[in-house]
């Protein structure tokens, strides 16, 4: 698996709102070739762009996002196949976090890969699917092993290893705050491609690097660009 040294977190948050098609197109302006997504289910099944259970936080409504139909949604959540076009316009890369409301774990996985499957374009690298959700990354491998997947930590617990192959895992998405040297170590002795988020400081970024990390996922893509390059 292949990835870039750089992955915009939800597009490039430090500049745009998250997990828009604004957001994704600030993050090709600031260099980025990958971005990272949150997908999940609106009430009626639909693939969209969204991190929150709530869309209290970054759309200032008060409603659960699985209690929402896409037609009720606003126009500033893209559904997953308006962020895919947005992509092949960019030309950007994507890692896909599956990010399910709670009990729709396989259900989200399952409707992310069949909307790839149908429509992510072959000119562009193929998708990185992560989850903090060991029964979504299964799914996935179940419904379409040919993507890559990762499983996403905030910290490297005993178990770790052994839900990584569980999940088919070709890569560990870890937390930077417990990210320790000998973890990153572990990891890659384990043939695992490494990636880190959410860095946003450039010194930090050039020591998580220097740990052997494959790859910064980052609010901020061009600063982190400027600090590793």
């Amino acid at each position: 698996m292949q990835l870039p040294r750089v992955i915009g977190h939800r597009g490039a948050m430090a500049y745009a709102p998250e997990n828009t098609l604004a957001s994704f197109h600030e993050a090709r302006r600031r260099g980025a070739t990958w971005v990272e997504i949150d997908v999940k289910l609106s009430a009626d099944g639909v693939p969209i762009v969204m991190h929150d259970a709530s869309l209290e936080r970054t759309m200032g409504i008060a409603r659960l996002v699985a209690e929402t139909p896409r037609a009720e949604l606003p126009a500033d959540v893209p559904t997953f196949e308006q962020a895919i076009a947005c992509f092949r316009e960019l030309g950007l890369g994507c890692n896909v976090e599956i990010k399910p409301c709670e009990g729709r774990e396989a259900e989200t996985a399952r409707v992310a890969v069949e909307t790839l499957r149908r429509v992510w374009p072959s000119a562009l690298p193929s998708p990185l699917l992560s989850s903090f959700k060991d029964a979504s990354l299964k799914a996935a491998m179940a419904a379409a092993p040919e993507f890559a997947r990762a499983l996403l930590i905030g910290e490297l617990g005993e178990d770790w290893e052994a839900r990584a192959q569980a999940v088919g895992a070709a890569g560990m998405n870890v937390g930077r705050r417990k990210l320790t040297a000998a973890a990153a170590v572990a990891i890659k002795r384990a043939g695992h491609a490494l990636s880190v988020w959410t860095v946003n400081d450039p010194d930090e970024a050039r020591a998580i690097v220097g740990m052997g990390a494959d790859c910064i996922i980052t609010d901020a893509p061009d600063v982190i660009l400027r600090a590793i390059a």
